[in-house]
């Protein structure tokens, strides 16, 4: 059986695509942007849209290998963690989010294999430096996208005159 599993499925669907109770996902966010400004620092201390992205598709990723082969690879502390604008804006607003939607498809996949006995299962992470169920690691990955959607919402009132 894959109750468990499926629950956390729809979350991740909901907090991206649907209309979760908090009021606005992913997608209803990131449809109010134009792709100029993407790359925008609204503030010194708040991030760009394409960082928040490539961050949480960073970490999306980093799952999807903890999964995989039971250990993960990176670190609060490693480059990749907040890439700067930059290296994003060399990169391309497309190709982030493609990377991004990529990830969430593959997560969803990758998990649909699963039965609930394995969000009992464990495995090494890397940046906590300790042994874990994956419970934690899914549970944990909704709580960041849940977390990241509110800094969002908080880029756009500013890079939008507070219409948003």
């Amino acid at each position: 059986m894959n109750y468990l599993i499926q629950h956390i499925i729809d979350q991740l669907i909901e907090i991206q695509q649907g209309k979760p109770w908090i009021g606005s996902s992913y997608d209803s966010k990131l449809q109010l942007i134009s792709n100029d400004i993407v790359f925008i620092k609204p503030t010194e201390k708040l991030h760009s849209v394409a960082e928040i992205i490539s961050h949480l598709t960073l970490w999306r990723k980093e799952a999807l290998l903890k999964i995989k082969t039971g250990t993960g690879s990176k670190t609060d502390d490693c480059e990749e963690n907040w890439l700067s604008n930059d290296k994003l804006i060399s990169k391309g607003w497309i190709k982030i989010k493609s990377e991004y939607d990529n990830s969430l498809l593959e997560l969803i996949a990758l998990l649909k294999e699963k039965d609930d006995s394995f969000l009992n299962e464990t495995y090494y992470d890397t940046d906590f430096k300790g042994t874990y169920r994956y419970n934690f690691l899914l549970n944990g990955m909704l709580h960041h996208d849940i977390y990241h959607l509110g800094q969002l919402g908080i880029i756009l009132k500013h890079l939008n005159g507070n219409n948003v």
